[in-house]
């Protein structure tokens, strides 16, 4: 934690309302999101129990599961959730524009511009909160795999024809979710905490209620109360008036109204089996759709709160400005959009269920550097965020009281020239160490030569030379011998430094797969021939001993 996140969680405690983190939105808010607030069974994670879904903050579209332990209700669940997503992606992956790509060209090796198609823009996820993102990876495990009567008819328990494809869809939110400053997958908790510190601890700030209690209490009301209001507060029945935000269930509500309305359920169905075509069928299939019309309720009624908390949180963060390279970031959300597009086209088959070697060490590589680009852009984007980089001296703001032109040494000398900043901050910089500001949106470089005060040492008088740097600038000044207009700072100038680049580079060179080494496994498909048994043996899980029990 960073000291201005320290600070502002002193404030928030003193002043009892959350303290803003940023001054800029930092990351990107479709203008129609799709919002999901998941639920599952207690005590089982992959048996969903139902959910909301939907862009309209009017009308959400309920989907449940009267009985979870049932496999064909959880596949009709699958099936209609399946109905409510797809539409919506499949509506931005049909609008397209041309765009220029680098690709290695076969033949040659080199680096070549082709055209291709980038869609416009990309559908967004919203989830309450970071065990939702989670469920969603979990769900795109279990469904992606599926085989549907189309694919296989003796297929013993087929899935609904579209919720392989969900799968697919989920699986690869779910994996973009990890890289840092994506858009595509967001829990509200996460993009709340990220704008707003509050007086509680970070556990307590996945409790959506709470949390938007600390950003806005009521009229009179402090945010620790309102905070302790939303966690704790019940009615009469003894239910949460601000149940938790998904995927979890509150143990009062399975035990007193869940519990009963499944058994009423289950009566209900094993009463209208045993009638089959009898007088009292139609009875029983009235009660069985009583007791179903009753589940839906109780979910509709513990969902609906995080449902209009959500849309609540997204009011707050729409009425911050969006940070100048959140646009970069959401380009590169569309490109990987298109991408896994144009692969379900293709016909490739579902992602794997664990990756190899090289591209699992690609895939740490990239989060890697989109991680250090995050944080680099938003140091550059908020000045808030900036200032915090300045009391950890990775940064420094200063004001230009010289330039004084010089030349590199060499056959053809190149401008170098050496600008002295005083400043009021102190930055940790060592002779040789890099400096770098943003000029017309692309960093420019500069070398610390030295401190004014180290010459001021050797005379005794350290007073004026405090705080004073000489840099010299060694890049983006044209290719002439006299630098390029505005690329050199002028006297007065106020000039934002950092220690750290601004774009990172990529990580080293990996092997294909297919040049997999044998230390790592090998060529993906190598151990195809390695006898089952011997694969299952590799797979089994460590045998039970005595001391695994007390």
């Amino acid at each position: 934690m960073s000291l201005i996140s320290t600070l502002a969680r002193l404030e928030a405690v003193e002043s009892g309302r959350a303290r803003p983190l940023a001054t800029v939105r930092h990351r990107r808010i479709s203008d129609e999101p799709l919002v999901l607030v998941p639920l599952t069974t207690a005590g089982e994670a992959g048996a969903p129990l139902g959910a909301l879904v939907g862009t309209d903050r009017d009308a959400p579209r309920l989907l449940t599961v009267a009985q979870p332990r049932d496999r064909d209700l959880r596949f009709a669940f699958l099936g209609e959730l399946a109905e409510a997503v797809l539409p919506y992606l499949d509506a931005y992956a049909e609008v397209i524009e041309p765009a220029e790509r680098n690709e290695t060209d076969p033949e040659t090796g080199k680096r070549v511009k082709v055209e291709v198609e980038l869609c416009v823009d990309a559908p967004q996820l919203i989830v309450p909160s970071r065990p939702g993102i989670d469920f969603v990876r979990l769900l795109g495990r279990s469904m992606r795999f599926r085989r549907t009567a189309e694919d296989d008819p003796d297929t013993p328990y087929p899935a609904p024809p579209r919720v392989p494809l969900l799968g697919r869809w989920l699986t690869h939110y779910g994996e973009r979710a990890r890289v840092p400053g994506s858009s595509l997958l967001l829990a509200a908790t996460d993009l709340l905490n990220r704008h707003w510190a509050t007086g509680q601890s970070s556990l307590e700030d996945q409790h959506l209620g709470a949390l938007l209690a600390w950003i806005d209490p009521p009229e009179g009301v402090s945010g620790a109360e309102a905070a302790l209001r939303a966690e704790l507060d019940r009615d009469r029945g003894g239910q949460l008036r601000c149940p938790p935000a998904g995927p979890a269930t509150d143990p009062a509500f399975d035990n007193r109204l869940l519990a009963p309305a499944v058994e009423g359920y289950d009566r209900a169905r094993q009463a209208l089996a045993a009638a089959e075509d009898g007088p009292g069928a139609d009875e029983q299939l009235a009660r069985l759709s009583a007791a179903e019309r009753d589940i839906r309720e109780l979910l509709a009624g513990v969902m609906r709160p995080t449902w209009d908390a959500m849309w609540h949180g997204l009011d707050l963060l729409r009425a911050l400005p969006e940070g100048e390279r959140v646009a970069d970031r959401w380009t590169r959300d569309r490109w990987s959009f298109t991408g896994h597009r144009d692969r379900v086209r293709a016909g490739e088959p579902p992602q794997p269920r664990l990756d190899d070697a090289v591209t699992a060490a690609q895939k740490l590589a990239s989060r890697e550097t989109a991680q250090a680009q995050l944080e680099a852009q938003e140091a550059l984007d908020d000045p808030l965020v900036f200032a915090g980089r300045r009391l950890s001296g990775e940064a420094f703001l200063s004001e230009v009281t010289e330039v004084v032109m010089a030349y590199s040494e060499s056959k053809r000398p190149s401008p170098r020239p050496l600008v002295t900043v005083r400043t009021d901050d102190r930055p940790h910089l060592e002779a040789g160490t890099k400096v770098f500001r943003s000029l017309d949106g692309k960093p420019q470089s500069a070398e610390f030569v030295r401190s004014s005060a180290e010459d001021a040492d050797d005379n005794n008088d350290n007073d004026d030379a405090d705080g004073v740097l000489v840099l010299r600038l060694t890049d983006r000044m044209g290719r002439g011998k006299e630098p390029a207009p505005g690329s050199v700072p002028e006297k007065g100038d106020r000039i934002a430094w950092t220690l750290f680049e601004h774009d990172q580079r990529g990580g080293p060179k990996l092997p294909d797969p297919e040049e997999t080494p044998w230390t790592h496994g090998g060529p993906p498909g190598a151990d195809d021939a390695t006898p089952p048994h011997a694969r299952a043996e590799a797979h089994a899980p460590d045998p039970v001993t005595e001391e695994d029990f007390l």
